[in-house]
């Protein structure tokens, strides 16, 4: 990508010079020799169509095709990966899935992309909603996400950190507050964080917590939402089995605390009009039971 940077740097500025010249000659001699110094009918066609048609020609084939066979040397000389993350453009937040050599999917989550160092993840990109871009600039490219098709790209992270990404492509009113971040872990770590978020949950002892949960189901929050061990097992909405270790809620619009939570539970479309989900008036101990019972799921 670099070198093809250069490139198209280099045979540009080639161009603006040459024409800088062209223009400067052209002056001169006008200048120089008055009105009576023209060019010849013959010389005129000529001109035109070598330098507008040929050269332009050529110029375009030749950036076309260096484009065309970089982006087959990329694609071929893509790592082998053992570890597969499919991301799915959603509206407007991001669903990410997990899977493990044999393609069975090992967890769930939303918006935040957990990857080992120095290890190449496959991100399969998809949407079944408009077209979506994922795009981490400190880690990779912008990848379309296509309606219909399955696009593919590979990130092998250098450094630990979190990195911050972002739709790159117009999807509806709400594009602007369509973020992820790509958390970069040690490989221990990661493993770690892996095996934590396959892990199912149970019913809670707690009576507190287990009212919560009951409110959760009588509220029909499992039409949209999974929490897995529990009944609810909605496709609609992110996986909130493991809600409480991610640092915001809806794709990175608000910080993930008691009290935001309890707004966007409320009043979704206050805090990003056009969303899918419904508002949910409730009861202040049933408020209460719920929120507790959300925090629990670290």
């Amino acid at each position: 990508m670099a070198n093809l940077w250069w490139g198209f740097l280099a045979f540009a500025s080639f161009v603006f010079l040459l024409v800088i010249v062209l223009l400067a000659t052209a002056m001169r001699s006008a200048f120089a020799a008055g009105e009576s110094s023209q060019i010849s009918p013959r010389g005129g066609w000529y001109l035109v169509l070598g330098g507008g048609v040929v050269l332009p020609l050529i110029a375009v084939v030749g950036l076309v095709g260096s484009g065309l066979w970089i982006g087959g040397v990329i694609a071929r000389d893509e790592p082998a990966s053992g570890l597969t993350v499919e991301v799915s453009g959603k509206r407007w937040w991001w669903e990410v899935i997990y899977y493990d050599g044999a393609g069975k999917e090992i967890a769930r989550t939303a918006n935040e992309v957990v990857l080992p160092v120095g290890r190449t993840a496959r991100i399969l990109l998809t949407s079944d909603n408009v077209i979506h871009s994922f795009w981490a600039p400190n880690l990779q490219g912008k990848t379309d996400l296509i309606p219909g098709r399955v696009n593919e790209s590979h990130i092998t992270p250098a450094k630990v950190g979190v990195y911050r990404g972002l739709c790159a492509e117009f999807c509806g009113v709400q594009h602007a507050f369509m973020a992820f971040i790509v958390e970069v872990r040690e490989e221990n770590e990661f493993a770690a964080w892996l095996a934590d978020q396959a892990r199912p949950r149970t019913i809670p002892d707690d009576p507190h917590l287990r009212r919560g949960l009951e409110v959760f189901l009588a509220y029909d929050c499992g039409t949209c939402h999974t929490i897995r061990g529990t009944p609810a097992q909605g496709k609609m909405g992110p996986d909130l089995t493991h809600l409480a270790m991610r640092e915001s809620l809806a794709a990175g619009t608000i910080p993930n605390t008691k009290g935001h939570l309890a707004g966007w539970i409320g009043d979704p479309q206050a805090v990003k009009p056009g969303v899918l989900m419904p508002p949910t008036a409730l009861e202040p101990d049933d408020q209460e039971a719920l929120l507790a019972y959300l925090a629990s799921l670290d």
